[in-house]
């Protein structure tokens, strides 16, 4: 119930936004207009928050006979935890990377990108796929899903606000409403707010589904030496992605330094601190969650 709780509270959050703004800039039928719009986009954000982040990285579905290493590895996975199998898609990106999306278990994706097939031995990515299929477990594949969706949107919404400043309204609304400064603002707080959305869902979850990850694969040695490899190979060979989907990813595409301000925004814990929490539990023999 937490996670579908929180996907109503970021679509009512985006809701209420979209409806402050229609009403800041337009009026009586700003308000309106922002209503119809919110209304499309919990449509989309629900049913095609998955299809719009598999379509941003030409991720491209696959078979057993495409992708039998893949297919063997989740297959087990889903059998032995009585799991629905999901589809399989590749990512053709040399950065080696991974997430998970869909509205919930029975309809889930998996998304590789062909870099991590070359960098990971089998061990290592059975690691990797259990940690995806521990977001299905978990069920917040949809919160994320929808919080990629809505990052974006609320992005887009800034820069409509600003152009409708610009060049839509009346001398006595500008004066009204700050004109230039208002847009100004809402071209700088509009990032802001979808940057909001991501870290309010994505570190917590990311502990999550490596505890579940390693009680799927009966161990978390392989997501251990996974990390590590994903890691170096995400610095060597960057990811071209839109910061909005940036959560959704098994690791950051972009990597900030340790010591750089930038890891007050990231989007993941840090690497090291992941591996160093599946150490400790392996170390004091404590049982990951389902």
């Amino acid at each position: 119930m937490g996670n579908y709780f929180k996907t109503t509270m970021l679509l009512g959050l985006l809701t209420g936004l979209i409806l402050v703004v229609g009403e800041y800039f337009g009026g009586k039928n700003g308000l309106v207009m922002a209503l119809l719009f919110a209304a499309v986009m919990n449509f989309v954000s629900y049913f095609f928050s998955d299809k719009i982040a598999l379509s941003m990285y030409s991720a491209q579905p696959v078979g057993p006979e495409e992708l039998p290493r893949v297919y063997d590895i989740v297959t087990r996975l889903t059998q032995r935890n009585g799991l629905p199998m999901p589809k399989i898609y590749v990512i053709p990106s040399e950065s080696p990377n991974a997430f998970a999306t869909g509205r919930n278990p029975a309809h889930s994706s998996v998304a590789v990108t062909q870099g991590i097939l070359n960098l990971l031995n089998d061990e290592e990515l059975e690691g990797v796929l259990a940690h995806e299929l521990g977001h299905v477990r978990n069920r917040d594949i949809l919160t994320s899903s929808i919080a990629a969706t809505l990052a974006g949107a609320v992005t887009m919404l800034g820069r409509m606000a600003m152009f409708g400043a610009m060049f839509g309204g009346g001398g006595d609304r500008d004066e009204r409403r700050g004109g230039g400064l208002g847009a100004i603002l809402m071209l700088i707080l509009a990032p802001i707010a979808a940057l909001l959305i991501q870290m309010a869902i994505s570190r917590s979850r990311e502990y999550a589904a490596d505890a579940s990850g390693a009680r799927l694969a009966g161990g978390p040695e392989g997501l251990i030496s996974a990390l590590k490899k994903l890691e170096v190979g995400n610095r060597q060979i960057p990811m071209d992605v839109n910061p909005a989907t940036s959560h959704m990813f098994i690791v950051m595409p972009s990597m900030p330094s340790a010591e750089s301000i930038s890891n007050l925004f990231r989007t993941h814990p840090s690497t090291e601190r992941r591996i160093a929490k599946l150490v400790e539990r392996l170390g004091m023999g404590t049982p990951y969650p389902a």
